[in-house]
């Protein structure tokens, strides 16, 4: 089996649950659903889904450099929100973080609920 390393990081929310913001097996960094909560207050970001959005994507990205790594590394996401209809402005705000030419493979998939009923949630898997 490949070596697995949990990777935490005080720049991204404390897990909320039994889990890990993030594991690192062999070259392959898991990194758990990722909120729009604010880590320097604890608090949620609401109102505007593109703030909660790019909330979601900076925790993201704090994991992603704690694990030495960035977006461009990035291979598959997942994007969960409360409302289809806002996937146009939760997509604007995902896309600024990628090239077009390497966007990662990726889905979005409304759902009833998300933790703390926050609106959107995206996890992603990434590889050095």
């Amino acid at each position: 089996m490949s070596s697995r390393k949990i990777i935490h990081t005080s720049k991204a929310p404390a897990p909320i649950g039994p889990y890990n913001q993030a594991v690192m097996a062999g070259n392959t960094l898991y990194i758990s659903g990722q909120i729009p909560m604010d880590p320097n207050t604890g608090e949620l970001i609401s109102g505007d889904i593109k703030e909660e959005t790019r909330q979601c994507m900076e925790n993201l990205k704090a994991i992603l450099l704690k694990a030495s790594m960035g977006f461009g590394q990035v291979v598959k996401a997942s994007i969960f929100v409360k409302d289809m209809n806002q996937f146009a402005s939760v997509n604007e705000v995902y896309g600024s973080y990628f090239e077009p030419a390497t966007a990662p493979a990726r889905e979005t998939v409304e759902v009833a609920n998300l933790p703390k009923f926050v609106n959107v949630e995206i996890s992603m898997i990434a590889v050095r």
